[in-house]
């Protein structure tokens, strides 16, 4: 891939080689915007030095991204890939998340429409970008259906750049796991990802990974479950999320705000846009936050699927009813509490697949899923991670909250 002549520069990779037509891109409105969403939310209440971005996040998709097309050509000179095919995908890498919502993943929940839609409609729909896109040598339709893998491909080229992108071995986990625990200060993430890369090889019209490096797997999926149980799933990270989600999901319910509103903001906007309801009392919540005045996680119980509480509230949409239970249980005893602050939390299931096709010595190729622990050690993570919480204010005593949230456990 020749003219990557112009660099940025990033603390987690160096320098990274763009075209000057790459670099344009992140001009474009839609791109730009991410730098003013903050990859982890407000995880930096808990963790300070986590306040990078989304844009420093897609940079470093960008940079794995290329790093892994230009291993797997170095591994076969016979590629069957365009020029127009790679700079799709690069373009791809670095698009990936401008339809994502701000506040990280607090409000992910609360869309009818995945962020993948929202960015494959945006290459599509706006004009610049669609411009810069194709001043880039990429093509914006394939550029959408590397992203929004909902939408069926007859493509085997695009077929590809998809399961790169959103694979077990993804540039996408690489840079997270790694940029995640680098700005947060804990080590659990780092990964040994030049080794990864130099491993990865392309046969059988798929992404492969030498035999004798099957151990990164493991190593990889690992990491995430550790940076679940020490970051993203942090009680007070999780206690934060669930207090904006909770802020905007009953500002949504009494038509305060439309979902639609949240389209293409950013954490800034996002404040500007709950500024204009200073009297809506739930958005009171978003303000704690925002000051790391953060409710405490005063009972929490193993995810159970069959559970009361977790088939009353799985509905984010029907949760309230529950928590107003718990709020009349509650109330008589703490006449200042509000229904609001009455918050239950039940965190998104989580995978840790191991689909990745193994090169043998022998040439063969054979699924390394079987090899690894995590068919059997991931169900188990999950299960030990995800918990039914609930959040109350700090001066609601303990043993008040567990005596209401295991009567709500008993329908």
């Amino acid at each position: 891939m020749r003219g990557f002549t112009h660099t940025v520069k990033d603390p987690l990779w160096g320098n990274i080689p763009m075209t000057k037509e790459i670099r344009d891109i992140l001009s474009a409105e839609e791109v730009e915007k991410l730098s003013r969403i903050k990859q982890n939310g407000p995880a930096c209440h808990i963790y300070p030095g986590a306040v990078h971005t989304r844009l420093s996040h897609s940079l470093g998709v960008y940079y794995i991204g290329r790093a892994m097309m230009m291993a797997i050509a170095q591994n076969d000179t016979a590629l069957p890939f365009t020029q127009r095919g790679l700079m799709s995908f690069l373009v791809a890498c670095l698009l990936h998340d401008i339809g994502h919502f701000p506040y990280a993943h607090s409000l992910k929940e609360l869309s009818v429409r995945e962020h993948e839609e929202i960015a494959r409609s945006l290459i599509n729909g706006q004009d610049e970008l669609n411009a810069a896109i194709r001043r880039a040598g990429a093509d914006p339709e394939m550029t959408g259906l590397i992203i929004d893998t909902s939408i069926p491909s007859s493509s085997p080229e695009t077929d590809f750049y998809r399961s790169v992108l959103s694979g077990t071995l993804d540039p996408d986990k690489l840079d997270y796991l790694s940029r995640d625990a680098f700005f947060a200060g804990i080590p659990y993430g780092s990964q040994d990802t030049s080794y990864i890369i130099a491993s990865l090889s392309f046969a059988s019209g798929r992404l492969v990974l030498q035999e004798d490096a099957l151990s990164l797997v493991e190593q990889v999926l690992f990491s995430k479950y550790m940076m679940y149980r020490n970051l993203y799933w942090h009680k007070g990270v999780r206690g934060a999320t669930a207090m904006i989600k909770r802020a905007v999901l009953s500002a949504l319910q009494d038509d305060v705000i439309r979902i639609e509103d949240l389209y293409m903001t950013d954490d800034s906007s996002f404040l500007d846009l709950i500024r204009q309801h200073d009297g809506y009392a739930p958005f009171d919540l978003i303000w704690r936050v925002e000051h790391g005045r953060i409710e405490e996680r005063k009972a929490w119980k193993a995810y159970d699927g069959k559970g009361i509480i977790e088939q009353r509230a799985g509905d984010i949409r029907q949760r309230w009813k529950l928590e107003k239970d718990i709020f009349s249980a509650l109330s008589p005893l703490y006449p200042e509490l509000e229904e609001h602050e009455v918050i239950i939390d039940i965190p998104e299931p989580i995978s840790f697949e191991t689909r990745i096709g193994l090169l043998m010595e022998d040439g063969s190729i054979c699924d390394g899923a079987e090899d690894t622990l995590f068919p059997e050690a991931g169900a188990l993570f999950s299960r030990k991670l995800r918990k039914a919480a609930l959040y109350l204010p700090q001066y609601v005593r303990t043993e008040d909250a567990q005596g209401a949230f295991r009567e709500a456990s008993r329908g």
